[in-house]
């Protein structure tokens, strides 16, 4: 288990799991915002980027 981490949108906790990896996508429980982990040691976790639209391409 991982220490817990603060959510970088609303600053509430969170409690990533021995299973979380590099990449993995994460949702805030407090405010909903989507967040995706970028490093485990440190834990490091920041606001996912947003889905960019790619018109049927």
């Amino acid at each position: 288990m991982y220490s817990n981490a603060a959510c970088p949108i609303c600053d509430g906790s969170l409690n990533p799991d021995a299973n979380t990896i590099v990449g993995e996508l994460l949702e805030c429980m407090d405010c909903g915002g989507e967040l995706v982990v970028n490093s485990l040691a440190p834990l490091a976790i920041e606001e996912a980027p947003a889905a960019e639209e790619d018109w049927g391409e």
